[in-house]
């Protein structure tokens, strides 16, 4: 553990079990069919990454950067930056999230989803936070782990770009962002 982390949440190995037991999920619930995993970046790469690895069924991978955080807290605003490139008409979409905290940023991307005629839409995400949710009745399909309403760090969760890298998901401490 590193000297900036209060506790860690959850190992490298815990993760790598949430991403085989949720591949194994989307594998069984999309059988016979080829869903489209739409990782929200930047957060979400070492889950998906993760999570591709044990989905055992025909799939298609596609990116949007949005963006709803200012230092620890949501904006209010959801900005979207970069895209998806893939046509999402009749398509089964999955979204890889690191984390559902206020839950604004996912339903401001399901609602530009239906927009756009996704067949079905889906939420994939490590981590759960339900005392962050500021919209009501948004609860993600495909959950690792809830995680009380602490800010975490790591395993692409980050703090002003930083701690993304950290093999484990732990607790920041408030000495850290509280300067």
């Amino acid at each position: 553990m590193h000297d900036f982390i209060e506790e860690v949440l959850l190992t490298n190995e815990e993760i790598v079990a949430i991403a085989e037991r949720i591949g194994k999920q989307i594998s069984h619930d999309y059988a016979g069919k080829k869903p489209l995993l739409i990782g929200l970046l930047k957060g979400s790469v070492p889950f998906l990454a993760e999570l591709m690895k044990h989905i055992d069924i025909e799939m298609e991978v596609d990116f949007m950067k949005v963006s709803s955080y200012s230092g620890v807290h949501s904006t209010g605003a959801v900005t979207i930056t970069k895209d998806t490139s893939t046509p999402l008409v009749d398509r089964d979409v999955i979204i890889v999230e690191d984390i559902v905290d206020s839950g604004l940023t996912i339903q401001e991307i399901k609602n530009l989803l239906k927009d756009r005629k996704a067949k079905s839409i889906r939420v994939a995400t490590l981590l759960d936070k339900p005392s962050g949710r500021t919209v009501p009745n948004l609860y993600p399909d495909y959950v690792g782990q809830e995680i009380p309403g602490k800010f975490v760090v790591g395993f692409g969760l980050d703090y002003d770009e930083l701690y993304r890298n950290l093999p484990y998901v732990g607790v920041l401490k408030r000495s850290v962002y509280e300067k």
